[in-house]
């Protein structure tokens, strides 16, 4: 079988043809042979721009249908394409291009505005770069890391890497099956949203659904809408439709799996709760794709079990996944993040005698205070006990430092940093306890909703609040 990336293209517009329904919005639906010619058509447009094999493109649009025509066009000429979230600013976008030198760059010029609702087709401007170069790797597929500690890595995916990680969602039990409709409201631009949301609906004849509206009720009016049989979001997603006020009969909702981050299990009750569906877990990495997941949420608190053909081990405290076909960082030394065809997620896991993986934080949570170790997720967790807090974030540099989002209280305020400090003096070792407390009225996150745990952005933002 042949590994190229047009093959493979090929064998996912091939694998259901006729008028099965691929993507829908509302009314629209767009139906496999349709979804097949527009990417012949983009496929031929962008030729047309001198895009071909191994010419290297950075793609930014928001989700769409054009989207995801425009990236399997790119694939099927054989270029390598720079997936970037549509929210990220043109100095976000710029340092990405710094990095990585590309040929073409494909926008919606909109210039990192987030489009209000789900648009199913954008404007594509395409402009060439004389100063970026092709690429000089077999990798298709480049993303980043979140950024949330510092700047983005490099992440490059083969042709054999993303096969294989279509191939392991479809052996997973209980992923959306033939004729089954899935809601997607996790980002196309990121690794679970594309390729569990996207490429495996192509592969298995599964139908994806946009929401119209990010809201609550414009959510559930959607999934009622088209009797869907999954959800697929994030952690904010789950959060948000706990939230709401009427809950529609959704007699074909069958199972929901969050992805991105791990979710908070009082999230996971809230929304059992409501919905009468236990919230699954998809765990895994930008670099290795899927690691391990249960679709039925019953393994809770693990992650369930690693995922078919994925090797884990733990190695000091920390689980190591096996990626045996090389490297999977560009532009940079991989330094002590693989070695010896192993990489290291940096999560501290454990694996019980079913062989779930327990998850329990970042090991690079861990600082040392006074010669003794300090775990930043227990500081979090701490304060996020507080009635009055949302969201919480620490850092450790010279000193500990938390950054919180509150809720008002009813006497209209929130709890102020001097009643936090006293909560956590209360409740943490004094070597626990940060040295300040900011409160501000959200917390920074990364383009795929993940908490900026950089301490210059975290200021800067206190800063701006202050004046």
């Amino acid at each position: 079988m042949p590994s190229d990336m047009r093959g493979l293209i090929e064998r996912l517009l091939d694998a259901h043809p006729g008028e099965l329904p691929y993507l829908m919005h509302g009314d629209d639906m767009v139906t496999r042979d349709q979804f097949r010619a527009s990417v012949a058509w983009e496929a031929e447009v962008l030729a047309g721009h001198g895009i071909g094999a191994g010419n290297k493109v950075l793609l930014q649009l928001p989700p769409s249908y054009t989207q995801v025509e425009v990236l399997l066009a790119l694939w099927q000429l054989g270029a390598q394409v720079m997936l970037v979230d549509h929210r990220l600013k043109p100095a976000d976008v710029g340092t990405l291009r710094e990095l990585c030198h590309p040929e073409y760059i494909l926008n919606a010029g909109i210039d990192g505005a987030s489009p209000i609702g789900f648009q199913p087709r954008y404007m594509v401007v395409t402009m060439r770069d004389p100063d970026g170069w092709g690429a000089v790797t077999d990798h298709r597929l480049v993303q980043f890391s979140s950024g949330s500690t510092g700047q983005p890595k490099v992440i490059g995916r083969t042709t054999a890497s993303l096969e294989a990680e279509i191939d392991r969602f479809r052996r997973i039990e209980g992923m959306p099956a033939h004729g089954e409709r899935l809601l997607l409201l996790s980002s196309t631009a990121h690794s679970f949203g594309l390729i569990a949301g996207l490429l495996h609906s192509l592969a298995a004849g599964v139908t994806v659904v946009f929401a119209r509206r990010l809201t609550a009720s414009g959510i559930l009016a959607d999934a009622e809408r088209a009797d869907v049989h999954v959800l697929f979001g994030t952690p904010f997603h789950y959060e948000l439709l706990s939230t709401a006020r009427d809950v529609p009969a959704l007699p074909g909702l069958r199972a929901a799996v969050s992805g991105g981050e791990l979710m908070k299990p009082e999230t996971a009750e809230r929304f059992a709760d409501r919905f009468g569906v236990a919230v699954g877990e998809s765990y895994g990495t930008t670099e290795s794709g899927v690691i391990a997941m249960d679709v039925s949420g019953r393994s809770r608190p693990s992650v369930g079990r690693a995922a078919p053909g994925m090797q884990v081990r733990i190695s000091a405290g920390a689980l190591e996944v096996r990626l045996p076909d090389g490297s999977p960082y560009l532009y940079e030394a991989s330094g002590l993040r693989y070695v010896d065809g192993w990489l290291r997620t940096y999560d501290r896991a454990e694996l019980d005698e079913t062989g779930a993986v327990h998850v329990q934080g970042r090991s690079d949570s861990l600082v040392i205070v006074g010669g003794l170790k300090l775990d930043l997720t227990e500081v979090e967790a701490v304060l996020c006990k507080h009635p009055g807090v949302t969201e919480a974030v620490v850092v450790h540099a010279d000193v500990t430092e938390a950054y919180v989002s509150t809720v008002s209280g009813p006497d209209g305020d929130g709890p102020s940093a001097g009643e936090l400090l006293r909560w956590c003096r209360d409740r943490l070792a004094g070597y626990k306890v940060p040295r300040t407390i900011q409160v501000l009225p959200t917390l920074p996150r990364t383009s795929n909703g993940k908490f900026v745990r950089r301490r210059d952005v975290l200021v800067g933002q206190s800063q701006q609040v202050g004046r």
